[in-house]
């Protein structure tokens, strides 16, 4: 079944909403994806696609900074927060 470009769209905006939520908090694809109850594969396609208009930003290490090899965490890039924000007020 093939998603309207729509229904993408808002989909889209749902994980920029959960990602500003928990700002600067990094989120996995899992957890993003049990927020938007949307499958895995799919919300990650969808934030590859922001993560190529600069919008979220992958963390591939955790606090200790050890590398993740399998899992990635994603934030609002600084930029898309400030733009979010000002468009907030």
């Amino acid at each position: 079944m093939k998603i309207s470009a729509k229904k993408r769209e808002k989909i889209t905006e749902h994980i920029l909403s959960v990602l500003y939520d928990q700002f600067p908090k990094p989120l996995f694809t899992s957890e993003i994806a049990h927020e938007i109850a949307r499958d895995e594969e799919f919300t990650k396609a969808l934030i590859k696609e922001l993560e190529k208009k600069e919008i979220v930003i992958p963390i591939n290490k955790n606090s200790k900074g050890a590398k993740y090899l399998r899992r990635l965490r994603w934030r609002l890039s600084n930029k898309a927060h400030e733009a979010y924000s000002n468009n907030a007020q």
